[in-house]
């Protein structure tokens, strides 16, 4: 038996994100505002560092769920929603245990961003019949994946060195989807 798949799902899938455009703006902002607090604080200690990283990928977690929930239509958003549970899952592993090592905190991060990077090439993939410029959303997503093998690859690395290339992350990541949510917007208002 074959599975033909719903032409209809992905543009389905476009009107639901286009409507929550703001969502992904709101997530882009938090991680451009977390990436700022980290190079404003360079003395930061690595509990503040564990509590603003906490505090990052819960809200995260939270706009990324609301924006799978709040769709609407009937499009596949499992994705989003999986990005949203990890960063709640990893916000509250982090609040949970604040004494936490840099190796432990590394991981965490470095999972999370592994996970989160690739299902949003995942849902950009099924996007880029759909739309013009998804090339951002799979930026942030190899942004993440990239952040993620390059923390595994140096454990060593100190959480307070690690800390500007959070940052910089951060606030990289926060640009592309700023940049991504601006495009959704300006293609439901060219839709509507």
């Amino acid at each position: 038996m074959t599975h033909v798949a719903n032409p209809s799902l992905p543009r389905l899938m476009l009107h639901a994100l286009c409507r929550n455009w703001w969502l992904l703006l709101l997530r882009g902002i938090v991680a451009i505002v977390f990436g700022v607090l980290t190079f404003a604080w360079p003395g930061i200690t690595l509990l503040t560092l564990v509590l603003f990283y906490g505090a990052f990928a819960l809200v995260d977690g939270v706009l990324a769920i609301a924006a799978a929930v709040m769709g609407g239509a009937p499009a596949p958003r499992w994705w989003l929603a999986i990005v949203g549970l990890l960063g709640i899952a990893v916000g509250i592993l982090t609040f949970a245990w604040p004494g936490v090592t840099a190796l432990i905190l590394l991981l965490f991060i470095a999972g999370w961003a592994i996970a989160t990077g690739a299902l949003q090439i995942v849902g950009a993939i099924a996007l880029r019949k759909e739309i013009d410029n998804e090339w951002l959303l799979i930026a942030s997503g190899a942004l993440s994946v990239l952040l993620g093998l390059i923390l595994v690859a140096q454990p060593q690395t100190g959480a307070l060195a690690l800390l500007f290339v959070i940052g910089a992350y951060a606030i990289l990541y926060g640009i592309l989807l700023v940049s991504f949510s601006l495009r959704l917007r300006g293609h439901s208002h060219a839709t509507s």
